[in-house]
C-alpha cells in the first residue's frame, strides 16, 4: 500500500517538529510561532553515501590546514564586510526588506567579475527582467562571465550546477526554491530547511561559495526557520530607509571574519555606489551656522564617522509635550530629557522636542548622547555650536558623563575631518598620547560640557 500524507507542525523559529499545534515552542520558547505544513515520505533522496566508509576520528593537531585564496568581489565596502572576500566553499545569506537592494548589490558584483564563471539562479524575476537591470547597472557594458537561469526547483538546478561547474553561485532567494520530494509549498519551513542544507552540501563538496538571499518578515528577521542561520557560515543585512539615498551592509554572523565591520552605499539610478568616506557624506555642508545642530562622533562595528545631530525644541501648543525622533532610540531620547530636567535642572516638560539624525541613519551608539543633549540645549537657547566643535560621550542618570570606547579612532576621525575642538568623557584619555592638530576637552557632567559650549 502506498504510503499516505499526514500533516505536522513546524515551528518557524527553530524548526522543531509536533504531531499537534501547541502554543509555546518546547525547544526555542518562542510563543505562537507552530504552523502546520504537510509531509510526505520522500521518494528519493538529495545525497547518497557508501555505508561502506570507515569513519575515524582523527587528532586535531594532525589536521593540515591550507590557506584558500579568497575570491575579492568587486565591492570593497562588501569584501570588508565579509572580512577580505568570500571563501572558497562557504555559503553566504543576504537578507534585506523589499526594495531595499539586495539584488542590485549582488548583481552588480558578479557583472564586474571576469575570472569566474558565475551562476544567477532567480526564482522571482525573469530572464528579461535581470537583463534589464544588467542594462541599467553596467551601462550596456556585458564584459563578464555571468549566466542566468530561472529556475524554482531544487533538483533542476542541482543538475545544471553539477553540469555547468560555475565558480560562484547566487540564489536569488532561498524562499522560492523548493524540492519536488516534499509537498509542502515554497517558503515553508521544511521547503526552506531542506533547500539551504542542499546548497550546503554542494558548497563544501564542490569548494564553491554559494550566496542566498533571503526574505525578512515584518519583524525584520530572516524569513523561514532560525537554523536556516545556523546552517549558512555568514548572515548579511543589508538595511535603510528606502526613503533616504543611504544602505549600511552590516555583518550579523561571521565565521571567517569579525562582524564589526558596516559598509556604506548610497543608492544611485545606477546602481550602488560606496561611500567611502560616510562622514563628509553625513555632515551639513552650508556655511550658515545655525542652533539645535551638534556633530557627534559615532562608531557602527569598527568605523568611526561624524554625523550631524539635529534638534528642535519649541513650547507645547497643545497640553501634552510631543517628543518625535528619527533615527534614534526614543526611550532613550526621553531618559536624556529625564536628565535635564532632574540633575541639570533645564525645564523641558512643557516643550516640544523634535530630534533627527541627518542622513536617514539608525544610530545606536550611546557615545551620542552628549551630541543629542548639547542640541536639544542649543535648541532650547536658540543659541549656535561653533561648526569646528564636536562631541562623543555616554549620558548618565546622574549626569555624569561615562567612558566611551575606540576614544582614539573617534579622535582620529575628527582631526582628519579638519575640526578643532573634541568633547570627550573625563579620565577616557588616560594611557594615551596628547595630539597638537585637536584640542580635547575632557568634561565628567553634562553642567561642564554645557559651560563650555554656551559659557
Amino acid at each position: 500500500m502506498a504510503k499516505q500524507a499526514k500533516s505536522a507542525f513546524f515551528c518557524k523559529n527553530c524548526g522543531a517538529e509536533s504531531p499537534k499545534w501547541v502554543g509555546k515552542c518546547p525547544s526555542c520558547g518562542e510563543w505562537n510561532t507552530f504552523v502546520e505544513e504537510v509531509v510526505v515520505p520522500k521518494k528519493g533522496t538529495l545525497l547518497t553515501s557508501d555505508p561502506r566508509k570507515s569513519l575515524a576520528p582523527v587528532k586535531i593537531s594532525q589536521i593540515k590546514t591550507e590557506e584558500y585564496p579568497r575570491l575579492r568581489l568587486p565591492s570593497n565596502e562588501m569584501n570588508r564586510v565579509l572580512g577580505g572576500g568570500l571563501v572558497p566553499g562557504s555559503i553566504i545569506l543576504l537578507g534585506g526588506e523589499p526594495g531595499i537592494g539586495k539584488s542590485t548589490l549582488v548583481l552588480q558584483n558578479v557583472l564586474r567579475i571576469r575570472a569566474h564563471k558565475v551562476l544567477y539562479i532567480s526564482g522571482e524575476e525573469s530572464a528579461q527582467q535581470l537583463r534589464m537591470r544588467a542594462d541599467r547597472i553596467a551601462g550596456g557594458k556585458m564584459e563578464c562571465e555571468c549566466y542566468l537561469l530561472c529556475e524554482t526547483s531544487l533538483e533542476n538546478i542541482l543538475t545544471c550546477l553539477k553540469n555547468e561547474n560555475p565558480g560562484l553561485v547566487i540564489v536569488d532567494s532561498i524562499q522560492t526554491v523548493a524540492s519536488d520530494l516534499l509537498e509542502s509549498a515554497a517558503g515553508s519551513v521544511s521547503q526552506v530547511r531542506e533547500c539551504a542544507a542542499a546548497f550546503l552540501r554542494y558548497a563544501k563538496e564542490t569548494n564553491t561559495p554559494v550566496i542566498l538571499i533571503g526574505h525578512i518578515n515584518k519583524e525584520g528577521s530572516i524569513a523561514g526557520p532560525k537554523v536556516l542561520e545556523h546552517i549558512v557560515d555568514a548572515v548579511l543585512q543589508f538595511e535603510g530607509d528606502r526613503h533616504y539615498l543611504y544602505r549600511i551592509l552590516r555583518g550579523i554572523k561571521n565565521r571567517f571574519g569579525n562582524t564589526s565591520e558596516i559598509g556604506i552605499y548610497e543608492m544611485k539610478e545606477d546602481g550602488l555606489r560606496e561611500v567611502t568616506n560616510p562622514s563628509m557624506m553625513l555632515l551639513n555642508e552650508t556655511s550658515d551656522v545655525l542652533s539645535g545642530s551638534a556633530i557627534g562622533v559615532t562608531v557602527d562595528g569598527a568605523r568611526p564617522f561624524l554625523i550631524d545631530t539635529q534638534a528642535l525644541v519649541s513650547t507645547a501648543a497643545y497640553g501634552t509635550a510631543q517628543r518625535s525622533v528619527t533615527g534614534f532610540d526614543p526611550r532613550r531620547m526621553n531618559m536624556l530629557l529625564a536628565v535635564l530636567e532632574k540633575r541639570v535642572g533645564f525645564k523641558l516638560a512643557q516643550k516640544d522636542v523634535f530630534l533627527n539624525i541627518a542622513g536617514g541613519l539608525k544610530v545606536n551608539d550611546p557615545a551620542l548622547d552628549l551630541s543629542v543633549v548639547c542640541a536639544i540645549l542649543s535648541s532650547n537657547f536658540d543659541t549656535a555650536i561653533p561648526k569646528n566643535v564636536c562631541f562623543a560621550g555616554e549620558v548618565g542618570l546622574s549626569g555624569e558623563i561615562r567612558h566611551i570606547t575606540r576614544i582614539e579612532q573617534r579622535i582620529s576621525e575628527a582631526q582628519k575631518m579638519g575640526f578643532s575642538t573634541i568633547l570627550v568623557p573625563k579620565g577616557n584619555m588616560k594611557g594615551m598620547s596628547a595630539t597638537d592638530k585637536i584640542k580635547v576637552v575632557e568634561v565628567s557632567r553634562v553642567e561642564e560640557a554645557f559651560k563650555f559650549i554656551f559659557g
